[in-house]
Formats: structure tokens, C-alpha cells, sequence
């Protein structure tokens, strides 16, 4: 299967990241290269982009999309948690721009083998990096009643968390869950009859919550946001695509704290905390994909970019 990812709010990241030709980008979540396509056709003689990407399947792919920029561009199979030490080893001391596409591609959905779908049957995997060592069959099959529901209910959102954790639990005792398909019926079982056409596939939410789980995101981007904006040079602009109301939250959460750190009492007439702002919030309101987008792909209804600004005096 070919690796396909259709880049949401392409033009509007590339705008939103003011490419300068001579400038240094990098492209987190390098995917299918749709959004490092998109910089290095902006960049001049001295520009450069590096793509950082944890899935073979999208470096081979983003190689492939590249080609033709390949004096400029530098591809390295990493999480971008480690930006930092990534561009140590290039000798990058700061950059003028980064951005994060957080959303799963088109072909890590659509591929049976890589367990993310639950409209085919296949394996229980979901692992971003086929390297990684907890799976979907693990988080399933090894988590306590009581774990499985706090995943499913704080990633997934999912008002039913407890009675599928329940399920799974005793699904289990049987015999082992180890395919998409034995998980869905699981699911299916749990939610009442008349809830299951509400909202979309009855599993859609429960899939997304041990997605989260097996591969850390939230507490990737938590930990992460803080490091990409300190690598920024002054002006630079750190762009993150969200899909979903914890990931968005994190950046809106994040962003507004490095652009007004202090933790001064409202009533001081006088900052006393020392602590400094680290530039400003761009998008006061997410950029959303505009009608035309939404209509050419529907997978981009739920996106939402947020753009954070390095001060200019760092």
C-alpha cells in the first residue's frame, strides 16, 4: 500500500510560518512531506529543512515527495520529544520556524497491518514507530479494569468508558484480544443499542484513546512545547495542527503560559515572579480549514492550527 496523507491547512501553515529563503524549518511530523513540500518551496540558497518523522513507511514516502529538494532538506527517523538533541547532532544551535501536523495519516489509518482502523480486521497493534514496544494487544490484554477506563475515558472522551473497560476485562478472561475486529464487537456490546449511531462509529472513540495510550502523544506534546519555543530564533513561529479537544487544549493551554508566565498575585501592582514572556500567541482563534478543504477531505473537519511567535529580543 502506498503511503497517502492528504496535508490539512497546507497553504495556511506554510503562510502562517513566514519562510524566510535563507531561513532553518522543521517539520515535526513529517508524514507524507505535504507541509515540508509546501517550505521548501519557499526556500532560497542557505535555506533548510529537516523532517523528523518516527515511521519508515512516511520517511520513505516524504523521501520520495523531496526528491528534488534534496540539497536542502534532512530527513531523520526520530519522536520530535527529541527535537533538541536532533538538531544538536546537526550542528543547529535555533530555527526560524517548526511545525506539527498531530494528525494520523491517511495510510497509517487505512492499512489493515498497522492496526489504527476499525473497519477491517487486523492485528491490535497502533504503534507510530513499529520500533516501539507497547502495543495496542498490550494495553488491551495487560491493563487493569480500572487503567482501561481512566485511557478510555480521559483520551477517548468516551461517556461509556466503564462499561467497555468492564467488557473488555471479561472478554479477555477468555481468551486473548488480539484483532480490531474481536476489540469492535467488544465495544459494540458494551454501548446501549440506540447510543451506537450517535456520534459517529461506536469505536471510533475507544480506538482513539489507546492510539493516544500506545504511543504517549499527550504527553509527548506536553513535554515537548516548551523546548520547541526555546529553540525558536527571534521571530521564529512555531505552527501545531490538532484534531481533536486534548491535544488543542495542551497547545491553547501552553501557548498562552510562555506568552504570560507570570504567577504574581492579580492585586501586585508589580511583577516580583522574574518570570519573562516568551513572545506571543499568534491565533488568539484556531485557523480552521475553510469550506473548499472540508469538502476535498473530511478528515481535516476536526483540525485546528495554532501559531506561537518567538519574542524578537530573546
Amino acid at each position: 500500500m502506498i503511503f497517502e496523507h492528504q496535508s490539512v491547512l497546507l497553504g495556511e501553515t506554510v503562510d502562517s510560518l513566514k519562510v524566510r529563503p535563507n531561513g532553518v524549518y522543521v517539520d515535526g511530523t513529517l508524514g507524507g512531506g505535504g507541509h515540508a513540500f509546501g517550505v521548501c518551496g519557499k526556500l532560497g540558497e542557505g535555506g533548510r529543512l529537516i523532517g523528523i518523522d518516527q515511521d519508515e513507511d512516511a520517511i520513505k514516502a516524504a523521501g520520495g515527495r523531496l526528491k528534488e529538494y534534496r540539497d536542502k532538506v534532512t530527513i531523520v527517523k526520530s519522536n520530535y520529544e527529541d527535537i533538541r538533541q536532533v538538531l544538536e547532532e546537526l550542528g543547529i544551535a535555533g530555527v526560524d520556524g517548526i511545525c506539527l501536523d498531530l494528525g494520523v495519516s491517511s495510510y497509517q489509518l487505512d492499512a489493515p497491518e498497522r492496526g489504527f482502523t476499525y473497519r477491517e480486521d487486523a492485528p491490535l497493534d497502533m504503534r507510530m514507530d513499529k520500533s516501539g514496544s507497547l502495543t495496542a494487544a498490550d494495553v488491551v490484554n495487560g491493563y487493569s479494569e480500572e487503567r482501561l477506563y481512566r485511557v478510555i475515558r480521559d483520551y477517548g472522551e468516551e461517556r461509556f468508558a466503564k462499561n467497555i473497560a468492564k467488557h473488555i476485562v471479561k472478554a479477555r478472561q477468555e481468551k486473548p484480544v488480539l484483532t480490531t475486529d474481536q476489540l469492535t464487537r467488544i465495544i459494540k456490546a458494551a454501548i446501549p443499542m440506540k447510543m451506537r449511531a450517535v456520534g459517529g462509529h461506536p469505536s471510533k472513540r475507544t480506538f482513539q484513546a489507546i492510539r493516544i495510550e500506545v504511543n504517549h502523544e499527550l504527553d509527548v506534546l506536553e513535554h515537548s512545547i516548551d523546548a520547541m519555543i526555546d529553540l525558536l530564533n527571534p521571530g521564529g513561529r512555531l505552527c501545531i495542527i490538532t484534531f481533536h479537544s486534548l491535544e488543542d487544549r495542551i497547545v491553547k493551554t501552553r501557548f498562552r503560559e510562555k506568552e504570560n508566565p507570570c504567577v504574581c498575585p492579580p492585586d501586585f501592582p508589580v511583577c516580583v515572579c522574574g518570570r519573562k514572556s516568551k513572545g506571543t500567541v499568534v491565533t488568539r482563534k484556531p485557523i480552521l480549514p475553510g469550506q473548499e478543504e472540508l469538502e476535498r477531505n473530511t478528515r481535516a473537519k476536526s483540525a485546528k492550527l495554532r501559531v506561537f511567535e518567538r519574542s524578537l529580543r530573546v
